[in-house]
């Protein structure tokens, strides 16, 4: 089993940023890969980002391609967020996930193990 925590969610103006956290205890040794999605009212899951867990190859969804950086601490269990020029159409919960299949990119929530509470990300116009 593996744990994750999600922490630094908000409500920011436009153009602003947030970092995101994801700390994962348990068996973290199986990680191939974290990432994170959002889930907007209305819509469905959506892929945000990914980050492998030995390599650092990075994934971006194209709607936040250039805004947002992932990023992770091996030491640390933990994975970021980095969210810049921040949208109202940012607004969603976001989720943490893993996964420990070893392929790559994995986009399909289908596809990740363990999830995260949620953490939510408000934008105001």
């Amino acid at each position: 089993q593996v744990q994750l925590v999600e922490s630094g969610g908000g409500l920011v103006q436009a153009g602003g940023s947030l970092r995101l956290s994801c700390a994962a205890s348990g068996r973290t040794f199986s990680i191939y890969a974290m990432g994170w999605f959002r889930l907007a009212p209305g819509k469905e899951r959506e892929f945000v980002a990914t980050i492998s867990w030995s390599g650092g190859s990075t994934y971006y969804a194209d709607s936040v391609k250039g805004r947002f950086t992932i990023s992770r601490d091996n030491a640390k269990n933990t994975v970021y967020l980095q969210m810049n020029s921040l949208k109202p159409e940012d607004t969603a919960v976001y989720y943490c996930t893993l996964t420990s299949r070893p392929r790559w990119p994995i986009i399909s929530p289908a596809d990740y193990d363990y999830w995260g509470q949620g953490t939510q990300v408000t934008i105001s116009s």
